[in-house]
């Protein structure tokens, strides 16, 4: 399915190669605290002990993401120079009618991490990914499957594909993912009707599209007995419960977490990593 940016830029553009926007509550909060700090430096009527307590807010907010990642497991040399590549990638030189490509779209150092957790965690040997972009995601989950395992991931934008799977043949462990590109909801019913099915499912694709995916994997029997859904972005800039006025995308994944709330045959967990990412699983009968 089509890589589609986190959330819309707000100038309209998409950022400079190596200059990634704010794009999770966390960041936005950690650079709106910081705007604040330097407009109240110059101002005459806020107090030092108002200035010191906001400078240590920052620092705090700040510091966080630097913290986690420092103390995560490193990720591997493959994954350092993938993301690499995104990041330096000009994304606005490619013109078209689907949404802009995004070197924020990259799930990243500490999440992928947290998906290889979660592969080793559930013993997949079988992983499918909805919305691959530049393939770290896949990446990190193939680095965690054994030898004869397999990732599966779905990608519309041809561009993503194919700077994708150049990272992969260049990589130890890219032979363990197969891309397939075209919408994902025809490959999701070609698995299907093939009998596959896996024990981790990822979905990172259009926000629109999240609850359709979901319910596919759970009506096409595509998820194992005790195999996990994660679902990225499921606070989507806090626009959830923050925006006034939503964006598509932030209407999207709030009417997804709702979905997902009330549906008797999961249950889920949202971890406030990155910009959210749910966990679900299948509710099995006593």
């Amino acid at each position: 399915m089509a890589a589609t940016q986190d959330g819309e830029p707000r100038d309209g553009g998409v950022s400079r190669p190596g200059s990634p926007r704010p794009v999770t509550p966390h960041s936005i909060l950690a650079s709106r605290l910081g705007q604040l700090a330097r407009r109240l430096d110059g101002a005459a009527e806020a107090g030092p002990a108002l200035k010191s307590e906001l400078r240590e807010l920052c620092a705090l907010a700040d510091g966080l993401d630097p913290y986690l990642s420092q103390w995560t497991t490193p990720e591997s040399d493959d994954l350092r120079l993938l993301a690499q590549r995104t990041g330096a990638e000009d994304w606005n030189r490619y013109p078209g009618d689907r949404a802009p490509l995004e070197q924020e779209m990259l799930s990243g150092h500490v999440e992928g991490q947290t998906l290889k957790m979660l592969v080793h965690a559930t013993r997949a040997t079988r992983v499918l990914e909805i919305g691959m972009f530049t393939g770290y995601s896949a990446l990190a989950m193939a680095e965690a499957l054994p030898a004869g395992g397999q990732v599966i991931a779905c990608e519309i934008d041809l561009r993503a594909a194919a700077f994708a799977e150049r990272c992969f043949r260049e990589s130890a462990h890219g032979h363990k993912i197969t891309v397939r590109t075209g919408p994902a909801q025809l490959t999701l019913g070609d698995l299907s009707q093939a009998g596959q099915r896996f024990g981790l499912v990822f979905i990172d694709a259009d926000k629109a599209g999240y609850l359709g995916y979901l319910n596919t994997v759970l009506d096409a029997g595509l998820l194992e007995p005790h195999g996990l859904i994660c679902a990225d972005n499921t606070l989507m800039q806090g626009q959830p419960w923050a925006a006034a006025e939503p964006t598509a995308n932030g209407a999207a994944i709030a009417a997804f977490n709702e979905a997902v709330a009330a549906d008797p045959r999961v249950e889920q967990v949202i971890i406030p990593l990155r910009d959210g990412l749910t966990l679900i699983r299948l509710v099995q009968p006593e």
